[in-house]
């Protein structure tokens, strides 16, 4: 092989031939650009079909959560339709029944439970919604911070205490032994009273007879265990607002669940006995135990169920609750205590209202949503998850509501059913299906009642402030601001009412609150009893 300057050449022996290339030093700078262009040109190439592959996955990601709704919602439609001749066992199976009387029945049988997840779950796992989550987060550092600046100008020195949580749930050992008489009685009264007449009623002719008596002895003793007892030992032990709280929640929510299991138990064994003349099989002490614990106010004997608990999704939501009432805390510390304990001081009048109802807007939204977020979300997820409990609908789009009538039937979708199935229908049932704006007027009452009953109990004091916010205006919103209402702007004027509601709501509680401090009553006469010592009181 010979080189020179200019050229070179290359000996080639193939098959016993040799054959001799040249090539030009022009030629291989040539060849090394080309060879440059087209691994530039892979390399844009891998890039972009990287991008395309990124886009198609984010684009089958949000078909995927936009068809999941789509199929729910149509599941579920489906499986009301089929509710009328099909029934849950205790996995989720189905069981088909063609008797037509049967499947009458179950026409109106009621709630059907599907196994859904809760929309906030769902919501979180988009970034967008998840970051307006972590932005309240960061408001809750933000009073933390606050609060230790303050008291560090105020007294020299990093104080954090929570006297007000001590205090606010102060007796707690009155109010678990309160509480456990009052678990045992709902689990077992009931109970047994309700088995002893199934099996009076099907072997005895004294069928009007047994069903009188045995409804007052369950009258007497839900009044006794469950209406008396919880008021006399929130009374007699003085408990303080938060432990308050808990004994009149938890009575409300016995009653309300030995109510469901009665009415429920009382037309299964009416209608078997119609049905086939015989005795029929009686729920179980577990089912009714499993129905006393999981987050719902329907008695079924079976649920929908997952088939595992997600343990680290249970102390995630107990965490959250914690974090709940440490941003209440603050709330209260930072934004409600220090302002009404000076507008205490100043004598009542329409100015001073109107500037303190403004000022608790804000404190009243915020705990608004915190009771929301905290009790229908966490609180009612983490128990669904500890019993497998698989259907999550505590809720619907509340926030999204363009009416009161759309607002008040999706933000507490476990309290709502049961007004709808034992207060509403039965009502327009008994009325022979008419009078339902009658009917719609007893449900606000009864939830105004019960509010208003719940917020005297706990704060000790009667201003009736719940009930005509639930019964009066409440009742108007329901029917002026309607379904009819559609559109972005009705929306706004719904948060607008809610944040004015809430407000209205902190405001005289804390201005109650405070003259009950400092102008305690002097005798117990009925009208002192019932007159706000907010009107009077000025010092």
């Amino acid at each position: 092989m010979a080189t020179n300057s200019s050229t070179s050449k290359v000996v080639h022996r193939k098959n016993g031939k040799t054959s001799v290339t040249s090539s030009s030093p022009k030629e291989n700078g040539s060849t090394r650009q080309e060879s440059n262009h087209t691994e530039l040109h892979s390399r844009d190439t891998v890039q972009w079909a990287r991008d395309v592959e990124r886009i198609k996955m984010e684009v089958i990601e949000q078909m995927k959560v936009q068809m999941s709704e789509v199929l729910d919602k149509a599941l579920t439609d489906s499986l009301r339709s089929l509710s009328q001749s099909t029934q849950w066992d205790i996995n989720g199976n189905t069981h088909s029944h063609t008797d037509e009387k049967a499947r009458r029945h179950r026409m109106e049988d009621g709630k059907v439970f599907v196994a859904r997840r809760s929309i906030l779950d769902e919501l979180f796992e988009i970034s967008h919604v998840r970051t307006i989550y972590h932005m309240f987060i960061a408001a809750l550092f933000l009073f933390i911070i606050s609060t230790l600046a303050v008291d560090y100008i105020d007294q020299g020195r990093l104080v954090l205490d929570f006297d007000l949580f001590f205090y606010a749930f102060g007796l707690l050992g009155t109010v678990v032994w309160a509480w456990f008489i009052m678990f045992t009685y709902t689990l077992l009264g009931p109970y047994h009273v309700l088995s002893q007449w199934a099996d009076l009623y099907h072997r005895s002719s004294w069928n009007m007879s047994v069903s009188v008596a045995t409804a007052v002895i369950l009258l007497v003793a839900q009044m006794g265990v469950l209406g008396y007892f919880p008021v006399f030992v929130v009374v007699h032990y003085q408990l303080p607002p938060a432990s308050r709280f808990i004994v009149i929640l938890e009575q409300i929510r016995f009653l309300m669940k030995s109510y469901s299991f009665i009415r429920e138990t009382v037309v299964a064994v009416v209608r078997e006995k119609t049905a086939k003349g015989e005795s029929c099989r009686f729920p179980t002490l577990s089912n009714y135990l499993y129905f006393l614990f999981c987050p719902t106010l329907i008695y079924r004997e079976a649920y929908p169920r997952n088939p595992y608990i997600r343990w680290n999704y249970v102390w995630r939501n107990f965490a959250k609750i914690l974090g709940s009432l440490f941003y209440l805390y603050f709330i209260l510390v930072r934004l409600c205590i220090p302002v009404f304990m000076n507008e205490s001081n100043r004598p009542f009048s329409t100015r001073t209202l109107v500037l303190a109802i403004f000022h608790s807007t804000l404190p009243g939204m915020l705990m608004l949503l915190l009771g929301f977020f905290a009790f229908l979300h966490c609180w009612l997820n983490a128990f669904a998850e500890m019993l497998r409990f698989a259907d999550r609908m505590f809720y619907k789009d509340w926030w999204n509501s363009t009416s009161f009538a759309n607002y008040y039937r999706t933000w507490n979708i476990v309290v709502h059913d049961w007004l709808y199935y034992y207060a509403y229908r039965d009502f327009v049932w008994l009325t022979g299906h008419r009078f339902r704006s009658v009917a719609t007027m007893s449900v606000f009452a009864v939830s105004a009642f019960v509010h208003e009953y719940a917020f005297t109990m706990g704060f000790g004091f009667f201003y009736p402030v719940m009930f005509v916010l639930f019964a009066v205006i409440g009742g108007v919103f329901n029917f002026t601001l309607n379904d009819k209402r559609k559109g972005p702007m009705w929306n706004v004027i719904m948060w607008t009412c809610l944040f004015i509601g809430q407000g209205v709501q902190v405001c005289l509680y804390c201005l109650e609150w405070y003259a009950q401090v400092h102008c305690p009553r002097t005798g117990t006469g009925f009208w002192e009893l019932v007159t706000p010592r907010s009107w009077t009181c000025n010092l």
